[in-house]
């Protein structure tokens, strides 16, 4: 079983930044791939970031790309997107999800390839 915890979101003005975190807890971090999702009210749940368990490949959605940052930091077993230039259409509630893959290199942006996923963290982006 694997807990996440995510951190960092708020209420911040367009054109701002915000760095998200989530900490993993329960399984090895480096058997994990990592995704960061969002859902706004009356959405789906959409594809953000993803980043690969050795960290060295990352895949994006298309409208994020340029202004936000997928990493992660083994020695804390924790996730981070790092979000500037935000926009309104930023606002949403962010999900961090991890999930048990046996490639170091592979990255998914579909929900269902993820096996755990964090509470949620509430972002902001007033205009």
């Amino acid at each position: 079983q694997v807990q996440l915890v995510e951190s960092g979101g708020g209420l911040v003005q367009a054109g701002d930044s915000l760095r998200l975190s989530c900490a993993a807890s329960g399984r090895t971090f480096s058997s994990l791939v990592m995704g960061w999702f969002r859902q706004a009210p009356g959405k789906e749940r959409e594809f953000v970031a993803a980043v690969s368990r050795s960290g060295g490949n990352r895949n994006y959605v298309d409208s994020v790309k340029g202004r936000f940052t997928i990493s992660r930091d083994s020695a804390k077993n924790t996730v981070y997107l790092q979000m500037n230039s935000l926009k309104p259409e930023d606002t949403a509630v962010y999900y961090c999800a991890a999930g048990v893959v046996w490639s170091e290199s592979v990255t998914y942006s579909r929900p269902s390839a993820y096996d755990y996923w964090g509470q949620g963290t509430q972002v902001t982006i007033s205009s």
